[in-house]
């Protein structure tokens, strides 16, 4: 761990926005895979409709996250210098492609856009989140990106 913090830009009274947003559009794209399949296990138009409100929410919702993660790449020299933040931008750029292509190819037609190009985005998409995933957890715990190290201990010092 390096011996001092990097502050995060895009930030509400120290805690990181880009790591709060993440999480409902990985869930979407990760619960995306177990729709895809229930339909093709069912065939129940449901898991059609349900894979297309997920394609949706991942592919916009992990547009915002973006933004604000790029925001914080742009605007903070020390994360500019890893390689990390950079691999883990353009990966994020190459996933948010791929959901935001899967949700087009739904939109007319989701039971037919289900098999096999639906299934195949999704299943890829889930892959590129494991990694993506990866490096945004070596930027928080190898090198303290957007980590308040000084407001964690004067909370825990509080009475």
């Amino acid at each position: 761990m390096p011996t001092s913090p990097i502050p995060s830009r895009m930030a509400i009274r120290g805690h990181p926005l880009h790591p709060a947003m993440v999480h409902f559009p990985v869930a979407a794209l990760i619960g995306l895979i177990a729709t895809d399949l229930a339909f093709l296990l069912t065939a129940d138009t449901f898991w059609a409709r349900a894979s297309l409100w997920l394609a949706g929410v991942g592919a916009l919702g992990g547009v915002l996250a973006g933004i604000v993660g790029m925001l914080d790449l742009l605007s903070v020299r020390q994360i500019r210098r890893l390689v990390s933040g950079w691999s883990h931008g353009l990966l994020a750029i190459m996933l948010l492609s791929l959901a935001s292509l899967n949700w087009l190819l739904r939109l007319q037609d989701p039971v037919s856009a289900i098999f096999p190009w639906g299934l195949y985005l999704s299943v890829l998409s889930g892959l590129l989140i494991a990694v993506t995933g990866y490096l945004g957890g070596q930027l928080v715990y190898e090198y303290a990106v957007g980590v308040d190290i000084e407001g964690a201990q004067n909370r825990d010092t509080r009475p």
